[in-house]
């Protein structure tokens, strides 16, 4: 005799855990129907199958890479339609990841200056050279952290 398996739900709180956000965010996310396979328990709080957090993993994703709540509910609602949407979401999706690839480049070029800056303060530390890291009294040329 072959077992039915129950499937595994969970609750806000756990699904906030598992991803490391706030209740509040997931909230917004099911009230903005970005998780259409949305279940509610008999007190009507809401729960979390796979589907639902493989829907919650995208818009964590995609949000990540920039998208909007209103484009989040247009490739919601695309991936929804089916195949047919293919091509759209795919264009969607190459926009959404030029953003994330710029703002990638961005991250790293702050990463840069930090580093360029820890360097500068050990080696202040260490006396190998001047107290210049105050702003206010930065010349011209100490501006530039690359050099």
């Amino acid at each position: 005799m072959k077992t039915i398996q129950k499937e595994k739900l969970y609750t806000v709180q756990e699904v906030a855990q598992m991803y490391g956000i706030t209740k509040h965010t997931i909230r917004f996310y099911t009230d903005k129907g970005l998780i259409p396979p949305l279940i509610r328990d008999e007190n009507n709080n809401r729960l979390f199958n796979q589907e639902s957090l493989n829907w919650l993993e995208g818009c964590i994703c995609l949000k990540g890479c920039g998208m909007s709540i209103k484009d989040l509910k247009h490739y919601g609602n695309l991936c929804l339609q089916g195949e047919s949407t293919l091509k759209e979401r795919y264009e969607m999706i190459i926009k959404y990841r030029d953003i994330a690839r710029e703002n990638l480049l961005k991250a790293q070029r702050v990463l840069e200056y930090a580093e360029c800056k820890v360097k500068h303060y050990e080696d202040i530390i260490n006396g190998l050279t001047y107290d210049n890291s105050n702003p206010s009294t930065w010349k011209q040329s100490e501006l530039d952290c690359r050099k």
